[in-house]
């Protein structure tokens, strides 16, 4: 556990060691700068490839080789034997490299306690308002849940971030306590580059079986993923992702994948938009390029080869995951329509006539989202007809205000204006799983809905009641309860004014329209896609122009296409960030060389091009909703699909591998290393 001040060892840069409370941040500044802290130099461990060496030195005494969990998944005799028998083996390396998570806003947390019934509240951005309030109460305060409120609104920009518990949301509850008023702290953008959980960070050896024909026969990942100084909530979770998603799209019979997480003298890390599924899609895709260099293949025949047809679903993996619906050689052959997949080596004529390297890169993807967990939600009706919607989810910009107005407006039939939505605070909805992995829409949409559908049942009891007929016999539609074969109705305004009328309920029936309803899916939903991406490449500069970019994505039922485009886009975008530019670097004493804007890189407009996003929509019946996850659906595709790009141009001056990121002045020395 991440202790809120450091407990006589820094194990990280950016560890905090003193709070200071004051009345300004100037005087909380002068006091910081007064207090004198002496430190021992110790030796550091940032290599995340070489973590587990014997010469390493111990983030943790009783770790004394840094390996802090192993899991493996699927058949190792099976895979080792696949091996033996295959006539094509491709192998590589793959660093993932680290991120940094910098959203609009920074991280900010207020705590408040009221001792008149002690009780503390924390004003937070957060993706679990719930999970949060229980492990305050029960694992750092010791009291009971009730004791503790958590109210999250919304905020700019997540991605994973603010999924765990920081240590200054413990320390500003307990100095409110402390000093009997409100504690707020606000990180400022130098402090959120040491101190915010962050990203990635992976070394991973691959291996990839075939026979002459290019079938696929088994696959072995072996990987070291860093999990920092100390294990955040959830930062297991991305290396163990990692795991299931490496059997891709594809009917490969036997694999075999290990992980070790292991401890660094680094930033801990946490879930970042797609959170081990990236990385996943990355080693396979990048895997199948090279298998079809060697076998002297088109890569997207290769892929059709070997893709799972839809009659095969429900298909079980080589791995743990069972797909339960999808198109995925459809997806692909989309893409390449629409950029023109055919016509690319007109353009690579061009691109050379002009003395630049051209090349084109493609990636199926598929991801696992929503997983088994309780969502709940809440539909009340007021006297005049207008709704409230409550949600144990919170939004960091994903809109889910308008797709949980759209779900009730399509149900009640009434306009979206009457309708409002409240998430994020723990005193209003008793259940709440939060934001995260993709869950919103599948699990949080479906309690909306299935709480629609209840206020619809109630009303239809009070409306019957109000009209003297059988419950059996009310029709509804358009907001409007009728009795079947009849003209005589009552419209949901008029029902929800009598539902608050004293004795106008039936026997058995509670006064008013609040209903709760809660969905916990079984298993997870798997929403996939294929991307194509075109790059030039300008020799000598290393500057690499994206031409083209396309997306075909399975997310099922489409509840709002300009909110999912909107998704996709910014996924792509931080998986283009991370191929391109993002690194997070420290040297060897265990500084963050990468502490500000002028040395950690992000993308900007200027360097994307027009995203064409189609959507191939098949419905998934884990949920009422036929909804898959759409959140990490754009960042899974986009870093292989990139990548692949910038590679197969580089092959054309000669150049085999170029690792993460791809930035120009590693594209310009790997061109020049080779002449």
């Amino acid at each position: 556990p991440n202790p809120p001040l450091a407990l006589g060892r820094v194990r990280h840069v950016g560890e905090a060691v003193v709070m200071v409370i004051a009345d300004t941040i100037d005087q909380a500044k002068d006091a910081a700068e007064a207090i004198n802290v002496e430190y021992a130099e110790l030796p550091a461990n940032t290599v995340t490839a070489i973590a587990m060496d014997d010469d390493t030195p111990a983030v943790w005494e009783h770790r004394p080789n840094n390996e802090c969990f192993y899991e493996q998944r699927g058949y190792p005799e099976e895979t080792r034997a696949a091996f033996e028998n295959a006539e094509v083996v491709v192998e590589r390396t793959f660093p993932i490299t680290r991120t940094i998570t910098n959203t609009i806003e920074p991280r900010a947390y207020l705590g408040d306690y009221n001792p008149m019934d002690q009780r503390y509240t924390l004003y937070t951005g957060c993706h679990y308002p719930h999970k949060i309030r229980e492990q305050m109460a029960l694992e750092v305060f010791g009291v009971a849940e009730q004791d503790v409120r958590v109210i999250a609104g919304d905020v700019g920009g997540s991605f994973g971030l603010r999924g765990s518990v920081y240590p200054e949301q413990v320390l500003v509850m307990w100095a409110s306590r402390r000093v009997g008023k409100p504690v707020k702290w606000t990180a400022e953008r130098s402090e959120a580059h040491l101190c915010d959980y962050q990203g990635r960070d992976n070394y991973s050896v691959a291996r990839l079986a075939l026979d002459k024909d290019g079938n696929f026969l088994g696959m072995h990942v072996r990987t070291l993923a860093a999990l920092g100084a100390f294990v955040t909530t959830g930062g297991n979770g991305p290396p163990i992702n990692n795991l299931g998603t490496l059997a891709g799209t594809y009917r490969t019979p036997t694999i075999h994948v290990e992980v070790s997480g292991v401890f660094t003298n680094t930033t801990p890390t946490c879930p970042y938009r797609g959170a081990g599924r990236p990385e996943a899609a990355y080693i396979i895709e990048t895997l199948v390029e090279a298998a079809a260099q060697k076998l002297g293949c088109d890569p997207a025949d290769l892929r059709r080869q070997n893709t799972i047809p839809p009659d095969a679903m429900p298909f079980k993996t080589g791995l743990v995951f069972t797909y339960d619906c999808g198109e995925f050689e459809k997806n692909l052959t989309d893409g390449l329509e629409m950029i023109d997949y055919a016509g690319f080596e007109a353009r690579r004529s061009e691109s050379e006539a002009n003395g630049k390297l051209r090349g084109i890169g493609i990636s199926n993807t598929i991801e696992r989202a929503g997983g088994p967990s309780m969502e709940e939600a809440t539909v009340r009706i007021d006297k005049t007809g207008n709704i409230m919607v409550m949600a144990g989810t919170i939004s960091q910009g994903q809109g889910h205000d308008t797709v949980y107005k759209q779900i009730v407006a399509e149900q009640l039939g009434v306009p979206v204006g009457r309708i409002r939505v409240r998430e994020g605070d723990t005193d209003m909805q008793g259940i709440g799983g939060g934001t995260g992995g993709s869950r919103s829409a599948t699990c949080g949409g479906s309690a909306v809905y299935r709480a629609a559908l209840a206020a619809i049942d109630k009303a239809k009891k009070l409306a019957a009641h109000q009209m003297e007929a059988s419950v059996d016999d009310i029709e509804f539609a358009d907001g409007t309860f009728t009795i079947a074969g009849t003209d005589r109705s009552m419209t949901l305004d008029e029902v929800a004014k009598v539902s608050y009328t004293p004795g106008k309920q039936p026997d058995g029936v509670d006064a008013g329209i609040d209903e709760r309803a809660t969905f916990s899916p079984k298993v997870a939903n798997y929403p996939n896609g294929a991307h194509a991406c075109e790059v030039e490449i300008d020799p000598d500069t290393g500057e690499i122009e994206i031409q083209a970019y396309v997306i075909v994505d399975d997310v099922g039922t489409v509840l709002n296409p300009a909110l999912l485009k909107g998704q996709i886009h910014g996924g792509v975008a931080q998986g283009v960030g991370q191929a391109v530019m993002e690194r997070a670097v420290y040297d060897g004493g265990g500084q963050n060389v990468s502490g500000s804007y002028m040395d950690y890189a992000m993308p900007r407009a200027q360097d994307f091009t027009l995203f064409d996003v189609k959507s191939n929509p098949v419905p998934t019946k884990q949920n009422p909703l036929g909804v898959k996850g759409a959140g990490e659906a754009g960042t899974v595709g986009a870093l292989p699909a990139v990548m692949n790009a910038i590679e197969h141009a580089l092959r054309g001056a000669g150049v085999e591998k170029i690792d993460l990121p791809a930035s120009p002045e590693r594209v310009w020395q790997a061109l020049r290393d080779v002449g």
